[in-house]
């Protein structure tokens, strides 16, 4: 019997890899959990039938990469939030003048 490959291994891959190289964009944040939830359902499919299925080791890739793409949009979601609190709060303390 052949082995099928195990669906969207490539896409769970090249969303990793997106996910770390735009992670310092919201849009690293987004596909890294794109990522994580296709990696999730292929996953199962493997662990139910391991021998059925070929392809996993992309699809472990990809999921580590979505993971570790996803902490790093997240953490510059905290960077931003921090920072732009931070500029605003410093805007809005700043005396004006009397116009």
């Amino acid at each position: 019997m052949e082995k099928e490959t195990l669906p969207n291994a490539t896409a769970v891959l090249v969303l990793g890899i997106c996910s770390i190289v735009f992670g310092c964009f919201f849009v690293g944040l987004v596909l890294g959990i794109i990522g994580i939830v296709l990696a999730g359902k292929g996953r199962k499919l493997y662990k139910e039938d391991p021998a059925h299925w070929d392809g996993y080791s992309s699809l472990n890739a990809g999921y580590i990469m979505s993971i570790i793409g996803t902490v790093i949009g997240g953490l510059y979601v905290l960077y931003f939030i921090i920072v732009g609190g931070t500029i605003l709060s410093i805007l809005s303390n700043t005396p004006h003048s009397g116009y």
